[in-house]
């Protein structure tokens, strides 16, 4: 008798240890057996921080998510799977001291993972199902620190019938892959049309995609560059400028003989030169241009008789009553009309690069030397070395509702092939501009 009842009340203690056991457990996974995650991305190309974009200036390097100890901020790090079913995630990720618990989202799931030790290691978060294929990310949040910082957070492992296939992420140069992918639409000139003085465009950027650091570049030639920019919350620009034929990132050391000469520019307007992307003369005008209002762009080049060739830029819009000079540059060693016309639309702010932006390019025309204009109703569209790379794939262009449009950045799934030729219906809306009256 004694033998039975002292079997019954080990039973009894063994099945309370073993409640005790699974309540600690919570949704927490990380005391189940760690499935297989060849994968990683890493966080220095892909990472955003969510609530504050700007924040991710102090928090977000080369090396992933450092110094973070705001438990406000959430950070997203991105990736496109090839299609849906069960995500193994992980994270690679250390802390300075004591014990850290995290918070990760994936497809609108939480779980909890803690990490420990000054050593980054594997730490598995748990297997998440996720219904479709396409950019998807891991939201991470900050829940209790015992140290003075969250983690530090070198990336993701991934694994998973999800990630059977090709995926996509920022894999290298993660500056310009945290910028995204630049666009471009390279307009074709009638073949009626003989040398090319004046190239006319019209631009429409949609509310809420005049995103910070975005630039809508409209009248791209062979040696230079017009458009409009996002700058800050309270800074908008009309830019343009001229490449020097001298090949250099530093304006500095551009020889005399080979620098752009200014000739003339607007009231207001700045001037001065710029580099790190190739070097020249570059002006702009502050000027807080309105998203869903449709701006004109007027651009001229000219040969002269003393090897020079003279670029000149005028900017209007529904608030103006009339045209306004931008500026008139004069480049050496080069003696053309206008060539290459194009368009682009880029974000130069990495931290800006998880939000995506988009634009309406239409009524582009050209005028020849002998003073007839053409519309040009087909464009190519092709991208930057981030998309070719495939490094991100949220790049899209081509026509819209009989208007060319671009859009990139954001982590949306449609994606326009590269070199693809687009045309779009014929407006007929020849420009109405008095090219003898132009300031």
């Amino acid at each position: 008798m004694k033998i039975v009842s002292y079997i019954f009340f080990m039973a009894i203690c063994m099945l309370v240890i073993g409640c005790s056991s699974c309540s600690k457990d919570d949704n927490r996974e990380d005391k189940k057996i760690i499935p297989e995650m060849a994968i990683r991305v890493p966080a220095g190309g892909n990472t955003w921080v969510v609530n504050d974009p700007f924040k991710g200036e102090q928090t977000i390097s080369e090396d992933g998510i450092k110094s973070w100890n705001n438990n406000a901020d959430k950070y997203r790090i991105y990736f496109k799977l090839p299609q849906g079913g069960q995500l193994h995630v992980g994270l690679k990720a250390k802390v300075v001291s004591g014990v850290s618990e995290l918070k990760c989202t994936v497809a609108g799931v939480s779980k909890k993972v803690s990490v420990t030790g000054n050593q980054s290691a594997n730490h598995f978060v748990g297997t998440f199902e996720v219904s479709e294929p396409g950019y998807h990310f891991v939201e991470i949040e900050g829940v209790s620190k015992e140290g003075n910082t969250f983690a530090d957070i070198s990336g993701l492992t991934l694994g998973g019938e999800a990630t059977s296939g090709k995926m996509y992420f920022v894999n290298e140069d993660f500056y310009w892959g945290r910028r995204g992918p630049s666009v471009h639409l390279s307009y074709k000139v009638p073949e009626a049309a003989s040398d090319i003085e004046y190239f006319y465009n019209e631009i429409t950027v949609p509310e809420g995609e005049d995103v910070i650091g975005s630039y809508f570049m409209t009248n791209g030639f062979g040696e230079g560059y017009f458009g409009m920019q996002v700058n800050s919350e309270n800074e908008r620009r009309v830019l343009f400028s001229v490449w020097s034929p001298y090949h250099t990132d530093d304006p500095s050391s551009i020889p005399d003989e080979d620098k752009i000469k200014l000739v003339r520019k607007g009231d207001d307007v700045s001037t001065g030169e710029f580099g790190n992307e190739g070097s020249g003369g570059q002006s702009y005008w502050r000027y807080n241009w309105i998203a869903d209002n449709t701006y004109q762009f007027l651009l001229k080049g000219k040969p002269l008789d003393d090897g020079y060739t003279q670029y000149t830029a005028w900017f209007k819009g529904p608030e103006l009553s009339d045209w306004k000079l931008i500026a008139s540059f004069k480049r050496p060693k080069i003696q053309t009309w206008l060539t290459s016309q194009y368009s682009f639309l880029e974000n130069f702010h990495t931290e800006t690069g998880a939000i995506s932006r988009k634009a309406y390019y239409s009524n582009q025309w050209v005028r020849d030397t002998n003073g007839q204009w053409f519309e040009m109703t087909e464009a190519k569209f092709t991208a930057d070395a981030t998309a070719r790379k495939e490094s991100r794939m949220d790049y899209a262009g081509g026509v819209e509702n009989d208007t060319f449009f671009m859009q990139n950045c954001g982590f949306f799934n449609e994606t326009t092939p590269i070199d693809s030729y687009h045309k779009r219906t014929a407006l007929g809306k020849q420009p109405v501009i008095d090219l003898n009256k132009l300031p």
